[in-house]
């Protein structure tokens, strides 16, 4: 009998939570005198059950990572043709996900149009895709969320949820201003997934340059300085040129002739 199978049965039903070793599904075996087909058929149904059970969860995690569903963001539907450069090829090494478990920040920064949301998004998906939650919000909802959370006495639980993510994405920093208590409030959160456990990467999007960032915020310099902490451990794409949307967009231009003008009846 191949050990591999007796493996193979055990991973799937650590998997799904059940309380089954190798040795003990050997020992059934025996006892049974199940042959290798039948523990092929279990081991099938096992890899099946699991396979089922992984398409749940990242089907779960997507709907809750607030990432679009119907046209989802992608890197496989990314053209990384658009952006040329020196260091291009390292933006072809986004889907290994490396940042996140090195506890790397990740920054595109750039004018309108030319793929930051995009990958923001794909990286995002990505997570989901390996069973880990992200959550995608933009700058200005980020404001209003922390502005009802004081509002309605929810700042723990708020700031929590924006903590547990291991990829936190923050869409367009710079198009709203934080007033103080809403500063504070994202400092904090800044600070406790600085030092959280595990795969953990927070994502910016921006067209302003972060060296100006501090005019978004309401603080003062002391507690400023914890934008630093954003960029202890990042790595910032400072991406330049035109936008490439409606690229395939068809234009067609028209003239037309002056109007015709209507002759009075004579009496």
């Amino acid at each position: 009998m191949n050990d591999s199978l007796f493996n193979e049965i055990q991973d799937s039903a650590k998997y799904l939570n059940l309380d089954l070793n190798s040795q003990e599904m050997a020992q059934f075996a025996m006892e049974h005198d199940l042959g290798e087909k039948q523990l092929q058929a279990l081991s099938s149904v096992l890899s099946y059950l699991q396979e089922k059970k992984k398409e749940n969860i990242i089907s779960t995690l997507l709907k809750l990572s607030r990432l679009p569903l119907k046209e989802p963001k992608t890197f496989e539907n990314f053209d990384f043709t658009q952006l040329r450069g020196k260091q291009a090829d390292i933006l072809k090494t986004l889907p290994t996900l490396s940042a996140l478990y090195a506890h790397k920040n990740l920054a595109f920064i750039g004018p309108q149009g030319v793929g930051k949301t995009h990958l923001a998004m794909a990286y995002g998906r990505e997570c989901c895709r390996n069973g880990m939650k992200a959550y995608f919000l933009k700058a200005t909802e980020l404001n209003q969320k922390l502005t009802d959370a004081r509002k309605y006495g929810r700042e723990s639980s708020t700031i929590n949820g924006l903590v547990k993510p291991s990829c936190l994405i923050i869409d367009e920093v710079g198009r709203c201003v934080f007033d103080k208590e809403n500063t504070r409030m994202f400092f904090d959160i800044i600070d406790r997934r600085y030092n959280k456990e595990g795969p953990n990467t927070m994502i910016f999007t921006s067209n302003k340059s972060p060296n100006t960032w501090g005019e978004f915020f309401n603080e003062d310099s002391s507690l400023l300085c914890a934008l630093d902490r954003i960029f202890d451990m990042a790595t910032v794409f400072m991406i330049r040129g035109n936008s490439y949307r409606g690229k395939q967009c068809e234009t067609i231009a028209l003239s037309a002739g002056e109007p015709l003008t209507m002759n009075k009846a004579t009496e």
